[in-house]
This record gives C-alpha cells, structure tokens and sequence, in this order.
C-alpha cells in the first residue's frame, strides 16, 4: 500500500505543481519579457517561485493519492480480502500514516527553509531587475515611460548597440519641460550609474512663464538616466523570510529587525509546523472516510464528497483560529486545533468502520449484486 500511495502523490503532486507553475509563469513572462528582460531572468524567477508552489499542492496532492489508491483497493475488493484476513481498520492505517509523516518531512524541509530562502532571493532579484533602467529603456518601437514624467522612444537598436533616432521627454519640471532629439545614441556605464549620451541632435526647453522655446543643437550630450530610478535599500527583514529557529529562539531581535509583534511571529513559525501536520490529516482523513461503509457497486462517490468536505472544515478552523493568533501571542496552541480536530476525526471515522453496525440504521442496506429480475426468470 505504501508504495502505491508514494507512487500515486508523485503523479498527482507532478500534474497540479505544474498547473499552478504555469499559471505563475505566465503571468510572469508578459511582465519581465514586457519589461525588456532576458529569458533567463525569467527562468530564475520561475525557478524562485517552485518551492512555494510545492508547499501549496502538498496537503492536496496527499489527500488525492490517498483517496484514489484506496478507492481502487475498495473496487477491485483488495479491501475486503485483508479485512477477511482479520485486519481491523487500525492496522490498515498504519502505511496511511507513514505515508502521511514522509509527505510531513517533506512540507518541513519546505516551510522551515526553501521557502524562506526562496522568497528573499525573489524580492532580492525583483528589487534589482527594477532598479535595472538599462533593460527598461532597451526596447524599440515603443514609447516607454521608466519614470513619472520621463517618456522615451527608439526606433532602432543596431546589433552593434546603437540607438537610432531617439526621443527623451523630461516633464519632472512642469514649468521647464525638456526634449531631446536625436539621431544616435549610446548607453554607457560610469561608476554604479548609466548615461545615454546622445549624437547629432536638438534640445528644446520650454518656458511657460513666457511661453518660450529655446532651442540648442548639440553635436554629443550625456544624459545621466540613472536618478530616473530611485534605488532604495532593499527591505529583506520581513517574517516570512526568517528561518524557522530565529523565530522561536530569537522573537526579539526579529521583531526589531521586522516591526512584525509577537503575534505575527509566533503565528508564522507554528504556521509552519501546522502546515506539516495537515499533510498528514490529509492522508488521514480521506482514507479513513472510505472505509467506512459497506460495498456499493455504485462507487465510493459519497465517501470521497464526505471526506472533501471534512478537509474543507478543517481548513475553515484554520482561517478561524489565525485571525485568534494574530491578535493575542498567548492563543498560539489554537494553531494546532485543525490538526487536532482532523485527528478526532480521523479516530471517530475509524471506529464507525471497525464497527459498521453503528451505521447501519443510518446507512441503506447495500448488496454486491441486484437479485434476478422478473424477466429473467423462466
């Protein structure tokens, strides 16, 4: 069974990871590739983005090994067989819930490290492709506005580097707007900061106390274009980019270092753990569901609706109990009262099927086959 259950999330965690990747990566391509950015910025941003993507699909890709596996066992009565045997519903969950803890260590391997590295990384390289002008500006055709009041416009860019007929609107200053012309241009490195300097062309600047154009050709002109972008410091002191024992060890210097309260904190470093738990809940609560019932050639659809549904009021405790966290440090157990409650569940549900008789003035009675009917019967 263990083997199956592995075998199956892997399928299911593969086919929703990308699904979700996808939908991230698309959206992602249109802004950078919009932007002027190389395709393997993209492929590092994609590639930033995957652990929180896994770390999403976990819990879910679990609970749909779990559940398939099982309801192919049950339709093809392997079930039924080992229940002959004499295994009670207790001793079947035992591969659920190592299954279950593998997934467990897998989302912690996540939660407490990759993730966090993962998103520091990606706000520390979306800060530095935003503060890049040079890639804003190297697009042709099109009039670009890299800063408030800037417009510029290439028709043209060489494969030697040149810019062909450029066209740079400086409105900063709305009583002395400025507009460069020219037919070549150059973008050059000096230091930390970039100049377009600018061949054969025409300055005009505009006085609107007067409203009076001067006009100035100039045979070269550099423009520093690098105070169009204001560079601050990158911010990476947040929560959720604190590694998992800074939180618990070190609440203080990291709530100095973020801003965030002692709620926040204690509410993100047991999220974690929370998470890990809920993968095996998953696992739990969706095969323990489906043993409880008798056979039905029908299918197991009931159980499967029943067992979604269970998951879906877990995770409306979850949402119930964070709003609790984030306002009082103290109420930092209530995290774990999901977990908890899927546990209960999970206890109740396995004791309904070690004891079906419970059910059964609740529950149709249900045969393996359909008598003869009438027409068939000579």
């Amino acid at each position: 069974m263990l083997s199956q259950f592995m075998v199956l999330f892997g399928f299911f965690a593969l086919v929703l990871v990308s699904i979700f990747w996808i939908n991230k990566a698309v959206r992602m391509f249109d802004r950078l590739i919009g932007d002027g950015q190389p395709a393997w910025v993209f492929l590092e941003f994609t590639a930033l983005t995957l652990p929180g993507v896994i770390g999403v699909v976990l819990p879910i890709a679990a609970f749909a090994g779990t559940v398939y596996v099982t309801n192919r066992m049950t339709t093809e009565s392997e079930l039924t067989v080992v229940q002959a045997t004499g295994y009670s519903p207790w001793r079947l969950i035992r591969p659920v819930l190592i299954y279950g803890v593998f997934i467990a260590l897998m989302m912690s391997i996540l939660s407490h490290y990759l993730i966090p590295k993962s998103l520091s990384q990606l706000r520390l390289r979306q800060t530095e492709v935003s503060q890049n002008i040079t890639a804003k500006l190297l697009t042709e055709g099109e009039f670009l506005h890299p800063a408030p009041g800037i417009t510029f416009y290439i028709r043209e860019i060489t494969p030697e580097g040149e810019l062909q007929d450029v066209f740079l609107s400086d409105r900063r200053n709305e009583e002395n707007p400025v507009t460069y012309t020219s037919t070549q241009a150059y973008l050059v490195q000096e230091g930390d900061g970039t100049k377009l300097v600018m061949v054969d062309g025409l300055a005009q600047n505009l006085r609107t106390d007067g409203n009076r154009l001067f006009t100035t050709h100039f045979d070269d002109f550099s423009y520093d274009i690098s105070a169009l972008i204001t560079r601050d410091p990158t911010n990476l002191n947040r929560v959720t980019f604190t590694l998992t024992g800074d939180l618990l060890f070190q609440p203080d210097v990291v709530s100095a270092a973020t801003g965030a309260t002692e709620a926040q904190i204690l509410y993100e470093a047991h999220g974690r753990f929370s998470q890990a738990l809920m993968c095996i809940v998953a696992a739990l609560v969706g095969f323990s569901m489906l043993l409880v019932g008798t056979y039905s050639r029908f299918g197991v659809w009931w159980q499967i609706v029943a067992a979604f549904t269970l998951l879906v009021l877990i995770k409306l405790i979850e949402g119930g109990v964070s709003g609790v966290v984030l306002s009082r440090a103290s109420a930092w157990p209530l995290m774990y009262l999901p977990a908890a409650t899927g546990v209960l569940i999970t206890v109740i549900l396995l004791y309904l099927a070690a004891h079906p008789g419970v059910l059964r003035r609740f529950l149709p009675k249900r045969r393996a086959s359909d008598p003869p009917s009438a027409e068939g019967v000579s």
